[in-house]
Order: C-alpha cells, then sequence, then structure tokens
C-alpha cells in the first residue's frame, strides 16, 4: 500500500499519478494541524494575553481555548452539506480563506472581548480542515483500512502538541503573543498553496447530494438515528470533554500549580508523546485486531487510571512526578480511542460521509467544549478537578458504549470480519 497511487475500486476518483498515499496522509496530517496548532500554540501565551488584555478572572482566560472549540464544533454542520453538495476541494479552500481572515482579526484585537469573537470565527474556519479530513479518508478508504489511515494521521499529527507549545513559547521570546498569529496565517497559506495545485476532488459525482435544508435534516437524522454512529458519536463527547477539559487548564495546572513557569511546554510534549506512540501503535495493531478490542480495552484502563488518580490526588499525593506518570498514562490511550470511535461511528454512514462526519464533530464538539469548559472553571488551584472530570466522563463513554453494543465488548462486527491480510473494497492499492 505505501507508495502506491491513490486509486479505489468502489470509488474510482479520478487522480494524478503522483497522488502516494504518503502525500494523502501529510496532506490530511497538514489539515488536522491548523486545528491543532491554533490551540496548542496559545497555550504558552495565555498569561501574556490575559495580562494585556485584561481579564475579569484568572479562569477566564481559558476562554481563548473555549470560544475556539465551540466555533469549532458547531460549524461543521455547515461544511458536511457543503462538501457533499459541492465537492471537498472548494470547500477546504474557501474555508482557509475565512481562517485566514480570523486570523489577522485576532492579530489585530485590541480587547479580550473581540479576540474572543475573531477565536470563535477561526475555530468555525478550522472545522473545514477536520470534517473534510474525515470525509476525504471515507471517500477512499473504509472499516480498518479507514482506521488504519487515520492512525498515520493522527500519529504524525501527536508531533503537532509535542512540538507546538514549544514553537509558541519560542515565539514568545522573540515577538509579542500577536506574532503566534502571525506563524498561523503563513501555515494556513502554505496549506491553501498545497491543496490547490496537488489535491484531487475525492468526492465522486454519484455521491454528490443536492444542497437544501431538507436534505442537510434529512441527512443528519440518518446519521443521528443510526445506532452505531449515534452510539459512538456521544461516547465521543463524553471521552473528548475530559480532554478539553486539559486543554483548558493545563497551562494553569503545569505553570502556576506545579510552578514551571516557561518550562511548562516540556510537561505538555510529555503527555502528548504518549498519545503519538500509542496512535502508531494502533496504526500497526488495528488491522490485526479491530477497531473495537483496541478501543473497548483502552477505554476501560483509561477510566480505571483516572478514578485511581482522583483517589492518588484526594489522599494527598500531589506533586509533579506522580501526576505526570499517571496523567501520561491515561491520556496516551487517547491514541487507541480517537481514530477507532471514529471509524466506527463511519462505517455504516459512508454514503452521506460528509454529513455523517459533520454530525459526528458538531455533536461531540459541542458538548466535549461545554462539558470541558465546565471542568476548566472548576480549577482550583490544584488538579482535583481535571482528573475527577476525567474519570467521570471516561465512566461516561464506557457506559454509553456498553449500551451501543448491547453489552457484547470487544467483539468483531460485519465490518471487521475481514482479514487483516485483506483489504477492505474502497481502500488505496
Amino acid at each position: 500500500m505505501k507508495g502506491a497511487p491513490m486509486t479505489s475500486a468502489a470509488n474510482p476518483v479520478p487522480a494524478p499519478a503522483s497522488m502516494k498515499l504518503g502525500e494523502l496522509v501529510a496532506l490530511l496530517v497538514a489539515m488536522t494541524a491548523v486545528v491543532a496548532l491554533a490551540i496548542d500554540m496559545m497555550l504558552p501565551a495565555l498569561g501574556n494575553i490575559a495580562a494585556d488584555l485584561g481579564t475579569a478572572h484568572p479562569n477566564d482566560r481559558q476562554y481563548v481555548i473555549t470560544t475556539y472549540l465551540l466555533g469549532f464544533s458547531v460549524a461543521q454542520l455547515a461544511y458536511g452539506p457543503l462538501s457533499d453538495a459541492y465537492g471537498r476541494k472548494p470547500v477546504i479552500l474557501g474555508a482557509l480563506g475565512l481562517f485566514l481572515a480570523a486570523t489577522l482579526a485576532c492579530m489585530l484585537a485590541q480587547t479580550f472581548e473581540t479576540l474572543l469573537l475573531a477565536r470563535l470565527l477561526q475555530g468555525a474556519a478550522a472545522a473545514a480542515c477536520r470534517v473534510i479530513a474525515t470525509a476525504i479518508a471515507r471517500d477512499l478508504t473504509s472499516g480498518r483500512r479507514m482506521a488504519e489511515v487515520m492512525s498515520m494521521v493522527m500519529t504524525v499529527f501527536m508531533a503537532v502538541p509535542v512540538l507546538a507549545p514549544s514553537l509558541g513559547q519560542l515565539i514568545l521570546f522573540y515577538l509579542p503573543w500577536r506574532g503566534i498569529f502571525a506563524f498561523l496565517m503563513l501555515f494556513a497559506a502554505g496549506l491553501m498553496l498545497w491543496l490547490h495545485f496537488r489535491m484531487p476532488e475525492t468526492l465522486h459525482p454519484e455521491h454528490r447530494r443536492k444542497l437544501g435544508f431538507t436534505s442537510s435534516v434529512r441527512g443528519f437524522a440518518e446519521a443521528m438515528t443510526t445506532r452505531l454512529t449515534l452510539g459512538y458519536t456521544l461516547a465521543g463527547a463524553a471521552f473528548f470533554s475530559g480532554l478539553y477539559g486539559f486543554l483548558g487548564s493545563s497551562e494553569q495546572i503545569f505553570a502556576e500549580h506545579f510552578q514551571l513557569g516557561e518550562r511548562f511546554p516540556l510537561a505538555f510534549a510529555g503527555i502528548a508523546f504518549g498519545m503519538g506512540i500509542t496512535s502508531y501503535a494502533n496504526s500497526r495493531l488495528v488491522m490485526r485486531w479491530g477497531q473495537r478490542r483496541l478501543s473497548h480495552s483502552a477505554l476501560i484502563a483509561f477510566t480505571a487510571i483516572s478514578i485511581i488518580h482522583a483517589g492518588v490526588l484526594a489522599a494527598g499525593v500531589d506533586n509533579l512526578v506522580v501526576f505526570m506518570v499517571l496523567l501520561a498514562a491515561a491520556m496516551a490511550l487517547l491514541g487507541l480511542i480517537a481514530a477507532n470511535f471514529s471509524a466506527i461511528a463511519m462505517e455504516p454512514v459512508g454514503h452521506i460521509a460528509g454529513t455523517a462526519s459533520a454530525a459526528y464533530g458538531f455533536v461531540t464538539g459541542v458538548i466535549a467544549s461545554l462539558a470541558g469548559a465546565l471542568i476548566g472553571q472548576l480549577y482550583d488551584g490544584t488538579a482535583i478537578p481535571l482528573v475527577t472530570g476525567q474519570a467521570l466522563m471516561g465512566a461516561l463513554a464506557f457506559v454509553i458504549v456498553l449500551v451501543t453494543e448491547r453489552g457484547r465488548l470487544f467483539e468483531n462486527h460485519e465490518g471487521e470480519a475481514s482479514s487483516p491480510d485483506q483489504p477492505d473494497s474502497g481502500q488505496p492499492n
């Protein structure tokens, strides 16, 4: 499969001979990296922004992350139907243009409220990257192969949170916080050029859907009334609530509570590195073990570790080493859950991949951003609210998966029944 031209027997989308799997994965990584860079590069700058623009409460700095995530989540409702009607390429290029404009507004903001509004728009523009990256992967692959491709994307993508906070901190050594937004503009402009000249349209003409309110509602209704799609969407929302809570409060926990200051990006990178390792492991293991066996086991382990960690903190054991070990162990399991949950949710709705991807992203994102913001706002100078919130959200996700699968955990379904050595239909050769 490596280095093979991007073709598909089930969906023969025209593509230039030079568009190989490696370049596809690189493009998907770059698209999803836009989303993560706009979050993770900002983390070291939150204190600077609060001091420069002024905030009523120390926890208000978290809204720089929360508003972006909220805009990112809501806007996915639009990009799914648009990309299903007009194709993936024109929609992503238009959204990146909007991202450039919103990022410029962030860079020029003179008040905290103006910055939050610009961040909301920036997140709304970045949402197209997630929706369309997933839809492109589903256009060209399915089943375990989609999970494998998305895991390859996630493996490289996980380098972003490892490097982005350090990159943001490096920029802060030489420029004010507005320089971070200048970097984001350069990155997005480069991605636009790459997509324009290299990315083929992957949506087959037969799969285009007429744009309209009734058609869109019908597509969302179909996705959200499909048992597997709905169940794994809600489970993903619960699980990602803990992650979003971590994103919002990590800077305060590491930089202030554990007094790491400018060394905060190193601790954040340590957490993200573990997620990258497990994402790579998932891309190697999913073809043999299947999405369910890996993700169900990882969710149980995540919940158990978080419960233990909450108990350790409640017992008064609160030092950086113990915190890092337990949190890193729990967060690393994200690599075995995220891509697999998405692949399982998308499997029965491949014929409306753009709309289904938007529905998945909207529901998981809105619920997770609001619940994550609540977890973050409960920060009281300790890590107890964060870890307790992660334990509760992990347990809720497990219950939802259990109900969705009717109590049959770890079992392969029809979409996973093929031999790990045999490609699924529609995969790259």
